[in-house]
């Protein structure tokens, strides 16, 4: 009989990192950080305002552990999905808390079904918005036409 797992579960950046992800030791200067995220220094500075992340200072320079490496990971994923830094700041703490990972994750499933609802209702008047746009052009084209 094989052994082999027949389905692959990728945990969310939400979740914070997995068990095996293996984290660069080293700490990041700020420039890496935001090469390896891909957003601007300014926005780093931004969520280390709110607390959402704590580097080393050294001087006047700024450096990031793998706390932050696994935090930015969370920030961004929960920024994608419209969390607001309220929310985020929330997620975090769940992520970081000794909690048991099954209560976290049904938690943070809460908190993205939360969303989704907010997400759907959001995208209903859209497309209600749209439909009053499209409308409204209809009614231009025949008065120009």
């Amino acid at each position: 009989m094989n052994n082999v797992a027949t389905k692959m579960v990728v945990v969310p950046d939400i979740a914070g990192p997995g068990q095996d992800v293996v984290l660069d030791d080293r700490a990041l200067a700020i420039s890496e950080m935001s090469e390896r995220f891909n957003v601007t220094l300014r926005t780093l500075r931004f969520y280390e305002e709110k607390g959402l992340l704590n580097p080393v200072r050294k001087g006047a320079r700024r450096f990031y552990g793998t706390r932050d490496v696994s935090r930015m990971r969370v920030i961004l994923q929960a920024k994608k999905i419209g969390l607001t830094l309220a929310e985020i700041r929330r997620v975090i703490k769940l992520v970081e808390s000794n909690t048991n990972k099954q209560d976290q994750f049904k938690e943070l499933q809460e908190i993205c079904q939360g969303q989704q609802e907010i997400l759907v209702e959001q995208k209903q008047m859209l497309d209600e918005q749209v439909a009053e746009v499209e409308q409204i052009l209809s009614a231009f084209d025949e008065l120009i036409a």
